[in-house]
């Protein structure tokens, strides 16, 4: 594949409700988008970073200045034979996981197009859909956060996931349990916690929680095999599954039970499916973590969590309804009255073709290079 050009949109969505974390609140998807021309085709990729380092180290600048002054010099007018390719060729990038995928997600796009076949042929998926569950952000008050589970156990959401942070947790799950019964239910930390809170996870397991995800620091993964030792509900790692190393680290230590595998954050589709198989064969049930996604990614998604090994837990892919008015394909992602996903194929004609028009809607800087 030649690349001819490449485009670098940011463009800001406005999200139905404030989505909190314990971290920041979100009121807007803040976003870039790649756009990739190759010899009459066009490729999107979509960054999953924010607008400030929260989630991990990376936020929209530093995207742009990787993308700008590494990235794109490297590849513009040369040949990229895959997206393995381009991963191995710009391995001299330490970090910036998450800016490297937005165009590697933009070059399987081409492949797509290249070779007639779906990313889920691309890939090796095998399921022709995935269940779908919940995340919740944090609320004030617990009545509107019964009101929001009530309302996706209505529509049959698979899994209900609650964020928790110091001050709203034990009681909160608590409260849930009385008043939901035994629902599938998870919650998320965003790291928000350290050993010093062992106790508070010992009691969590009165709750029989699928899991806990990511309770203690990215990189704190020897004190998450101490804390996966001293408890029963499984402990999911999220934010320190940045590469396919730190998989493997956190299996052979015991570190974790679950884990939440996001492939931009490990760098692209490439290095997230090297993860699913490692987790596949060592028994690791694994699921695909969302960052609150457009259309782009959220639609790559799908395609992603159609592996063989995505079968035992839901997944953070939701309709693109649940964040947004509007969105950036057409059409929007959405859920059937099962509450899964229909992943894209050759055989049953799905597709999500990109909303140009939506995307010069909620464009907000636009930076050519050719």
């Amino acid at each position: 594949m030649r690349i001819d050009r490449i485009d670098v949109i940011r463009v800001l969505n406005p999200f139905k409700h404030p989505f909190q974390t314990s971290f920041t609140k979100f009121e807007n998807r803040d976003a870039l988008l790649v756009k990739v021309y190759s010899e009459g085709l066009i490729g999107w990729g979509e960054c999953k970073a924010f607008y400030g380092p929260f989630y991990n180290p990376e936020d929209n600048g530093t995207v742009f200045h990787i993308l700008k002054d590494f990235i794109i010099p490297g590849i513009l007018h040369q040949e990229v034979e895959s997206p393995a390719a381009f991963m191995e060729k710009f391995a001299y990038i330490k970090g910036n996981r998450l800016a490297k995928a937005a165009v590697e997600n933009a070059l399987w796009e081409l492949m797509v197009q290249r070779t007639g076949k779906s990313l889920k042929t691309l890939l090796g998926g095998t399921q022709r859909e995935i269940k779908v569950g919940v995340s919740l952000g944090i609320e004030k008050d617990i009545n509107v956060l019964f009101k929001e589970i009530e309302h996706y156990l209505e529509q049959g959401y698979h899994r209900t996931k609650i964020k928790i942070h110091p001050g709203r947790d034990i009681e909160v799950v608590k409260a849930i349990r009385k008043e939901f019964g035994d629902i599938p239910l998870t919650v998320d930390a965003n790291s928000a916690y350290t050993l010093k809170d062992i106790d508070l996870f010992r009691a969590m397991d009165e709750y029989h929680l699928q899991y806990i995800e990511q309770p203690l620091g990215e990189e704190d993964i020897v004190d998450h095999a101490e804390l996966q030792k001293a408890i029963e509900t499984p402990v999911c790692l999220d934010e320190s599954i940045v590469s396919y190393e730190a998989a493997e680290a956190a299996i052979r230590l015991g570190s974790c039970k679950v884990i939440n595998i996001k492939s931009s954050r490990c760098g692209g589709v490439y290095e997230g499916k090297r993860i699913h198989d490692l987790c596949v064969a060592h028994g690791i049930p694994v699921w695909c973590g969302g960052m609150t996604e457009l259309g782009i990614g959220r639609a790559q998604n799908v395609s992603f969590a159609s592996l063989p090994g995505f079968t035992e837990l839901a997944h953070d892919v939701a309709a693109a309804n649940r964040y947004f008015e509007e969105d950036i394909t057409n059409p929007m992602v959405d859920i059937t009255d099962r509450c899964t996903i229909i992943v894209p194929d050759e055989e049953n004609g799905i597709r999500y073709d990109v909303d140009e028009k939506q995307i010069d809607k909620m464009e907000a800087g636009h930076w050519i290079f050719k």
